[in-house]
């Protein structure tokens, strides 16, 4: 595919902003990210768009590429140096195809065949795993929102050694084994045919430095187990299964990014409510009376009471609504309704008077019994 212009290749002017490039680039990823899009020339597509964004994202790199172009690019930096940085993860994440999770191993030919270009360095773990954390939370929680503290066990850059898994006072030091790339080269000649195997460097395990002098409390990982306690803004209006996103609290990672916490929202059945929607279902039982002749009757709602109308000739399962008096919608704007569903009590046990009373109606009626 022929290499355009990167403002052409997002349709976006020369002078936009990096929200619209970032949001440019999001449209297109969406369309041809290969994961959604089958179509042969989705994958070249995608890598144009990629490279386009991992240049005009960056200030230092947008401002060579539009004094010098693509080629001015290229002369200062590797492929690898283009893409790094880049905020493709959340952009990913965002659109539902999770993390960076080896998209360029997969699209892009992997460290050091990015794009489809040359040339290799030392492997770069991307970010640490996400991790998953359920809530229970009350109903009176989920329609007001509530603050909850949470304990989180989960892998943290070491506090002796900082991360870097040498033992203080002591650091990291090139891997003599591929000179801190990473990577080492094998060539292979059979006749006039040349082949080129390049492997992760057994030495330092595709890290490019070694540590001479581990540290003793993550014995040269860089990373430890912890507990850590989290403040979770549950907002009102929460449902059940909703996701909650704690950006960087997974576990981390050496040299990389920590993952995410996503929290799941778990509601507790209610004893007198349900929810369907932001609605709130209650049902409640009235006398004959009060169904024949009409009435009040105050019901409880989330936020208090209210008193209902009763209108004469009430049938059983008539719903009343009660306008916002449910649950408020999550984008802020109004709330939902109180559905009151009003079943007519039929007395099992009566006195002589009740009978009476009963039959005499009865009679009035013309009813037979």
């Amino acid at each position: 595919m022929e290499k355009r212009d990167y403002y052409d290749i997002l349709g976006v002017p020369r002078g936009a902003s990096k929200d619209e490039i970032k949001s440019a680039y999001r449209k297109l990823a969406l369309r041809y990210h290969p994961d959604r899009n089958k179509a042969p020339e989705a994958t070249e597509k995608f890598k144009e768009i990629s490279e386009a964004y991992a240049v005009l994202s960056d200030d230092e790199k947008k401002t060579q590429f539009d004094q010098f172009g693509r080629e001015g690019v290229y002369q200062r930096y590797n492929t690898e140096d283009i893409f790094r940085g880049a905020d493709f993860d959340s952009i990913f994440r965002d659109l539902g195809f999770g993390g960076l999770g080896g998209i360029f191993e997969r699209f892009f030919g992997g460290i050091g065949g990015i794009g489809g270009f040359e040339g290799f360095g030392p492997r770069q773990p991307t970010r640490g795993d996400d991790l998953a954390y359920d809530l229970e939370i009350t109903f009176e929680e989920a329609a007001h929102g509530a603050a909850r503290e949470i304990d989180i066990p989960r892998l943290s850059e070491c506090a002796t050694c900082n991360g870097t898994g040498a033992q203080p006072g002591s650091s990291r030091k090139r891997c003599a084994e591929c000179n801190g790339r990473g990577q080492v080269q094998h060539v292979r000649r059979a006749g006039f045919a040349q082949f080129v195997q390049i492997t992760t460097c057994p030495k330092c395990r595709g890290e490019g430095t070694i540590i001479e002098k581990p540290c003793k409390t993550c014995r040269g990982s860089g990373l430890e187990r912890v507990r850590r306690k989290l403040q979770v803004k549950v907002p009102a209006g929460a449902d059940e299964g909703q996701g909650l996103r704690l950006k960087g609290e997974g576990d981390a990672v050496a040299a990389g990014r920590a993952g995410d916490l996503y929290v799941r929202i778990h509601m507790k059945p209610h004893r007198e409510f349900k929810r369907q929607g932001n609605d709130v279902v209650y049902e409640t039982r009235i006398s004959f009376p009060k169904a024949a002749l009409g009435g009040e009757l105050e019901v409880p709602c989330i936020d208090g009471k209210a008193r209902l109308k009763i209108p004469p000739g009430t049938r059983s399962g008539t719903v009343f609504r009660l306008e916002g008096k449910g649950f408020p919608n999550l984008d802020g704007w109004g709330k939902g309704d109180e559905l009151v569903r009003v079943d007519v009590d039929i007395p099992q046990d009566l006195s002589r008077r009740q009978r009476e009373l009963l039959q005499d109606l009865a009679q009035e009626m013309g009813e037979r019994l």
